[in-house]
């Protein structure tokens, strides 16, 4: 006896993990298959009636309804990414394949949830610019950021300075306490160097106990003291919590201006090194 292949087909579509959904000329879906519930928490009555744009991420829409707009002019779509809301308001990012069907003047489109994906793509552009420990910037972010801030610098005739800080004595830390230990305090002063900036400076690791920050737009040498001056308060201030009972590091920082002292990445960063040393030096002197 045959297969009635046709009888199956409403059954086959239920057990897709992908979800499939028609939608007609006006937006509203009059189809969803069961798969809906784990894409977006709404079982298919929930959702048949209504209007699918109801659930798509606000910021995605006008994509969205161009990508629309291509589909029912005859041209499918394989390939579109957008997020849509979930019943529990959580976002789900969705891959979507559609085609306007001109027997059923509906559009027929499968989701497929892409959230995850996108998150490991996500971490992956996050790991190429960051520091993993301290989330910071990383040294080719902060080239970047550097390299643009110069040129706008040179067509603006504007100023920015550099700060090159070295963390006095971390070393001990490490060898005393643990490397553990020793990365929960640079994660610490990390976040006491980022509280001392501006959103528009640029604060980076850029390898052990280095850090570099970008100042842009500093007005004059006073503004450039300032920030110094917080940030040598900032990362000797005591430490807090588990971290009580350690001594808070000191800290070297170098200092390069332009046009001053350079007027290109390179020099302004063997200045600011080279006062950094300077000025490391006089702390050991000191000691």
């Amino acid at each position: 006896m045959p297969v009635d292949l046709q009888a199956l087909y409403p059954r086959l579509i239920h057990l897709m993990l992908d979800t499939v959904f028609v939608v007609d000329r006006d937006n509203q879906i009059v189809f969803v298959s069961d798969a809906c519930e784990a894409l977006l928490g709404y079982r298919a009555c929930e959702l048949v009636g209504t209007p699918i744009t109801a659930y798509m991420h606000p910021d995605d829409l006008a994509a969205t309804r161009a990508s629309i707009v291509r589909v029912m002019n005859g041209q499918p779509h394989y390939d579109f990414r957008n997020r849509y809301i979930r019943k529990d308001g959580g976002i789900v990012h969705i891959l979507w394949a559609a085609s306007w069907s001109e027997e059923a003047e509906a559009r027929i489109g499968v989701a497929r949830d892409v959230t995850a994906q996108r998150q490991a793509e996500d971490a992956l552009r996050f790991l190429a610019h960051h520091d993993p420990l301290t989330r910071l910037a990383n040294r080719a972010m902060f080239n970047e950021q550097l390299d643009a801030a110069l040129h706008d610098a040179h067509r603006r005739g504007g100023r920015l300075a550099l700060l090159f800080v070295d963390i006095n004595d971390f070393k001990s830390i490490n060898d005393v306490h643990g490397h553990a230990v020793g990365d929960r305090v640079l994660c610490t002063l990390a976040r006491r160097l980022e509280a001392c900036m501006q959103a528009t400076d640029t604060v980076a690791r850029i390898g052990g106990d280095e850090f570099t920050v970008l100042l842009n737009d500093m007005a004059s040498q006073d503004a450039v003291a300032e920030k110094v001056a917080c940030a040598l308060a900032a990362m000797a201030a005591p430490l807090e919590g588990e971290l009580s009972g350690i001594k808070a590091p000191t800290c070297s920082i170098g200092v390069a201006c332009y046009p001053e002292d350079g007027r290109d990445a390179d020099a302004l960063l063997r200045h600011a090194d080279g006062d950094m040393y300077r000025v490391k030096h006089l702390y050991s002197a000191k000691r």
